[in-house]
């Protein structure tokens, strides 16, 4: 109907007619109060233009359309806060006009002690037989109730939330979920309850189920995969541990199964699947998980920056900070102290092991040190991640995938850097065992290696005699020659001393070119004394034959750059078992031996039981 606009008539016009009219006396008005006057009009207007859809989207039901899928319910929900916890849907009902626009429409309320009712008006065109469900996107809310209301009347309501008994969910889903059954054209209103000891994260959805199901398979598909790649690197962290030992591993296993358990248990995967219907494992997983993980947090960053320092000041911090935290999970876990206070402890305390070993790693990363820039760049991943949990819980960042996944994703890639670490000191162990096995080697090779010439020295030839001499038969004779060089003093005084190590050097290469490489040992006892041991020779004239060619070899003159020095043997040998079976009575007759080619005029080859003339 158009408008008629109403005119009033002014004190001119009710004058009688012919009449002058009489000036009305008033006082003089400023020509901009006029403007002011229509100023303040005109903003009204607009003001009120703007704050009508906020207003009317308070009252407008939300309408679920056939056609739709999945709906957000943020844009028309309204919130009563009930701080006493006493309030029941009959309240809610009756104080309809107290529900207020939340602060955020971001789905997060942040952390509150009050419990919290929610109020959606709701219509659904056609009708709906369990086709729409709602659902509150995130596990760990400790009492959730859903009433559904028509007239002032409640016609259907669950009660849920993670510490109450799984079994009895509507739907086995591992979030807050309830199937509406929803007449077609009539209003509804449905009121939701929210009471929770940690962040008040509520994204709230209703959908059909054709998509809520492929989200949650998703989901589950999402934290399988997690969860399996937890599982593998602590069962390979805790092998590494169990079989070489390095506390490292040990650290990182204690850290991966702290994530593990705390993600399973935020994400609900753990209620749906593991710990079902067991209200202490519900109420104590999260808290717990986290406690352990900040405990091997400062273990495994400590041992890893500074475990070859174990006085230190630092990695004694850090020992006492995994100290400190494991005796506030033993509290927890005995109920000492309540999940709020541990939710705050956890907040305080998840970040120090990084912030302490910052400082640390940045000066070792200035020095070179691989292992703390992986560190530091695992730092840098969770405290983006931290800060974006943080906006989350506090309602600055909107409820997402990303968001909610923020601290998850950031664990897991920690736990893939803390890999490469694992990996790093693994290098460092393998190098570190390749140089001790190389120390190992030389010692051994000083303790029974000459210095000079390389040859064997008398412990070695030692070990080598006993060997033989264990396998030794008539047949299988084994033979020792002492050695000792006819002319070496001359040419060591006329020389010097390096000349003649030169010499003793030559003739070591001599020594080791006439016998068999594989069964006869050369050794140098000292000075210009040299023993050879040689196995399984047939006969006497075969060990005889041998003597013979170590004589021949010192026929010629040793070139020593533009000297020629020439040098004779002198030898005695023994044989066993025919002269003897003891090696230090082997070693006497053959030393006997050559004691009297000496003395009967040198380069000579005697045996301790006859003497064998040169020929």
């Amino acid at each position: 109907m158009p408008a008629v606009a109403t005119l009033r008539p002014t004190k001119d016009a009710l004058a009688p007619a012919g009449s002058a009219a009489v000036p009305c006396l008033r006082r003089n008005t400023p020509p901009w109060h006029g403007l002011q006057r229509a100023w303040s009009l005109w903003v009204g207007f607009v003001l009120a233009v703007l704050m009508t859809p906020w207003a009317h989207a308070a009252n407008t039901p939300l309408v679920l359309q056939p056609t739709a899928r999945s709906v957000d319910t943020w844009p028309v929900t309204l919130m009563l806060a009930d701080t006493s916890r006493t309030l029941t849907v009959q309240d809610a009902l009756a104080r309809q006009a107290d529900f207020v626009q939340p602060p955020r429409t971001s789905g997060s309320l942040g952390v509150r002690k009050e419990a919290v009712w929610l109020r959606i008006p709701l219509v659904s065109p056609v009708a709906s037989a369990n086709q729409w469900i709602v659902n509150i996107d995130f596990a760990v809310l400790n009492e959730v109730d859903f009433f559904l209301t028509t007239g002032g009347a409640v016609v259907q309501h669950a009660a849920l939330g993670n510490l109450r008994p799984f079994s009895e969910r509507p739907l086995r889903n591992r979030t807050p979920a309830m199937a509406l059954d929803l007449a077609a054209d009539t209003p509804y209103e449905l009121f939701i309850r929210v009471y929770t000891g940690g962040a008040m994260i509520l994204p709230i959805t209703i959908s059909k189920a054709p998509v809520l199901v492929p989200h949650a398979l998703g989901e589950q598909m999402l934290q399988g995969v997690l969860a399996g790649l937890a599982l593998c690197l602590g069962i390979y962290s805790f092998g590494q541990w169990v079989s070489q030992r390095e506390k490292l591993f040990l650290y990182y296993a204690m850290l991966v199964a702290g994530s593990a358990g705390f993600s399973l248990q935020f994400f609900g995967i753990g209620t749906q699947f593991l710990w079902s219907n067991n209200a202490w494992i519900e109420a104590h997983a999260a808290g717990a998980s986290g406690l352990l993980a900040i405990a091997g947090s400062f273990l495994f960053m400590g041992h890893a920056l500074l475990g070859h320092q174990p006085s230190h000041r630092f990695l004694r911090a850090m020992h006492a900070g995994a100290g400190l935290t494991g005796a506030l999970l033993i509290a927890f876990v005995l109920d000492l102290i309540s999940i709020r206070t541990t939710t705050a402890i956890i907040s305080v305390l998840g970040p120090l092991p990084s912030l302490v070993s910052l400082p640390i790693a940045i000066a070792r990363v200035r020095k070179g040190d691989s292992v703390s820039a992986t560190l530091l760049v695992a730092w840098i991943a969770y405290f983006a991640a931290a800060v974006v949990m943080v906006a989350l819980v506090q309602g600055v960042l909107p409820v997402s995938f990303w968001t909610l996944h923020s601290f998850q994703l950031g664990s897991a890639a920690d736990m893939l850097l803390f890999l490469g670490v694992l990996g790093q000191r693994s290098a460092a162990l393998r190098a570190a065992t390749a140089e001790a096995v190389r120390e190992r080697d030389v010692m051994r090779s000083l303790a029974y290696t000459d210095s000079l010439t390389g040859l064997s020295n008398r412990r070695a030839l030692q070990l080598a005699l006993h060997a033989a001499l264990e396998r030794c038969s008539p047949q299988r004779l084994v033979a020792v020659y002492l050695l000792d060089l006819d002319g070496f003093k001359p040419i060591n005084d006329t020389h010097g001393h390096d000349v003649g190590d030169d010499l003793l050097v030559s003739v070591s290469h001599r020594l080791q070119a006439c016998v068999r490489q594989h069964t006869d040992v050369v050794a140098r006892l000292g000075g210009d004394e040299f023993i050879i041991m040689a196995q399984d020779l047939s006969s006497p004239e075969q060990a005889h034959e041998l003597g013979l060619s170590l004589l021949r070899a010192f026929e010629h003159p040793i070139a020593l750059s533009e000297l020629r020095l020439r040098v004779g043997l002198t030898v005695g040998y023994a044989l066993a078992p025919l002269d003897s079976d003891d090696p230090q009575g082997l070693i006497r007759q053959a030393d006997a031996a050559m004691y009297a080619g000496k003395q009967s005029g040198k380069h000579t080859l005697r045996r301790a039981a006859g003497n064998f003339p040169v020929p």
